[in-house]
This record gives C-alpha cells, structure tokens and sequence, in this order.
C-alpha cells in the first residue's frame, strides 16, 4: 500500500475511531505532542483532545469524507467531510469540517502529529 493510500486510510480510521469514541485507537495515531486547534483558535493537548471525545464535550455522530489531499513530501493530510457533531454544550449541527493535519511516519506507520479545524 502506498504512503498516499495509508494516509488516506488514517484519516478515515481517525473518522471511525471519534465517531465510537474508540480512546485506544485515537490514542495510538495521535502523537504524544499532538495539538488540535479548533475553529474558535482554541488549541488542545492530546490529553485534553481525548478527555472531550471520552467525556461527550466533543461528541461526533457522523462524517461523510468529501476530499481528502495528501502531500507525503510535505507530510501533510488535509480531509473536508461533512460532519454531524454537538460541541462543548451546543446542539447538534452539520458542518462542512476540514482538517488539515501535519504527519509523520514513525516505525512504519503514520501518526497524527498536529491539526487545525477549520470550515470549507
């Protein structure tokens, strides 16, 4: 399989894993130092990221991919999916979400090292 297609393959295993709350899948392609900036400018540990999936303050009930580019020079991942989600309290919404993300290969496999929420 190929750079491109493993990247792709992260990005839509991110997408199951955050939709079923799977902590331990999210775990092992996300960093250590991973840092999520939200839309809002609000950046989150790894820690912190993962603690609101587990708790429901970030709650993911469905994604349907558009795009995804892959730059595995540049190591970076960007999807666009239409994303179903209630956010830190607010009600459930649909929002055109992409998420661009810095990557790195690592023993082989591709891990999630820093991304950046944004609409499309």
């Amino acid at each position: 399989m190929t750079d491109e297609q493993q990247l792709k393959n992260l990005y839509n295993e991110m997408w199951q894993a955050l939709l079923t709350k799977d902590i331990s899948t999210l775990e092992k392609i996300h960093a250590d130092e991973f840092i999520l900036t939200h839309m809002t400018g609000m950046q989150q540990t790894k820690k912190e990221y993962l603690r609101c999936v587990r708790d429901g303050d970030l709650n993911y009930f469905s994604s349907t991919p558009e795009n995804i580019f892959v730059d595995v020079n540049a190591g970076k991942l960007i999807g666009q999916s239409k994303v179903e989600a209630a956010v830190f309290g607010g009600g459930k919404h649909t929002w055109r979400l992409q998420l661009a993300f810095d990557v790195e290969k690592i023993s082989g496999s591709w891990i999630l090292i820093r991304g950046k929420a944004s609409t499309y």
